[in-house]
């Protein structure tokens, strides 16, 4: 794919407290590897990003160098950062690091390994026509507001999409609301928050609902059955 230059910022610098587990969730084995390696194997296969910048712990950073980078030749990244003390803060640690000459960013969950080419390729093209896109899939249950374990409303299920990631910007307007939000103190889940709080159109791609994000013990397994379908070259060596 011949395209503007891009650049990958992977934040996996969370407590995971969803996980319920001692180690943090991106470091969690799956198979024999953690997590994070998956994620940045399916990112690197992707050749077209010109840069990887990974944001981590701060105590868990030589660990990253030599147990995950090294040792599955991630070539592709480019610079391990220490992030912040929430996603917001460590997001931004890597946009101040990407060079002037990427004009496109595109931010991936270190817990998301099940990302497809094709999806990706879809999202940048649809970013250069209209200035951002992220991945999302629509809901498919019956969506239903609940307060004190009692129902408040039912809502309309074809209004509603769950967002994924990588989601897909123009480096420099990111950069800019980065830094306002950290100046205002903005929290916000995911990155095109950031556009909407701002007033900014945000535009949704279809994605792919094995493109999942391990956070909670349920999802293991289900990543378990994944990795065959997604990383068959690696698992028969």
């Amino acid at each position: 794919m011949k395209t503007e230059k891009i650049g990958a910022i992977i934040p996996a610098a969370g407590a995971g407290k969803r996980m319920g587990t001692q180690e943090r969730k991106q470091f969690l084995l799956l198979r024999d590897r953690p997590i994070l390696a998956w994620t940045l194997a399916a990112l690197q296969r992707i050749r077209w990003i010109d840069q990887i910048i990974l944001v981590v712990p701060e105590d868990k950073m030589r660990f990253v160098q030599r147990e995950i980078i090294e040792k599955y030749h991630f070539s592709g990244v480019t610079k391990v950062l220490a992030g912040g003390e929430e996603r917001t803060d460590s997001v931004y640690l890597g946009l101040q690091q990407l060079p002037a000459d990427i004009p496109w960013v595109m931010i991936h969950d270190g817990v998301r390994p099940f990302i497809r080419e094709d999806l990706l390729r879809t999202a940048v093209t649809t970013a250069h026509e209209s200035g951002n896109a992220i991945l999302g899939v629509p809901v498919r249950d019956t969506l239903k507001q609940v307060v004190n374990q009692e129902i408040v409303k039912t809502k309309k299920r074809n209004h509603y999409w769950l967002i994924q990631t990588p989601q897909i910007f123009q480096t420099s307007q990111l950069q800019e609301l980065y830094h306002q939000a950290i100046q205002d103190k903005v929290r916000v889940s995911d990155d095109a928050g950031i556009l909407e709080h701002y007033g900014k159109k945000v535009v949704v791609c279809r994605g792919d609902y094995y493109n999942i994000k391990i956070t909670s013990p349920e999802d293991l397994p289900i990543a378990e059955r994944l990795l065959p379908l997604y990383f068959p070259e690696t698992l028969t060596k």
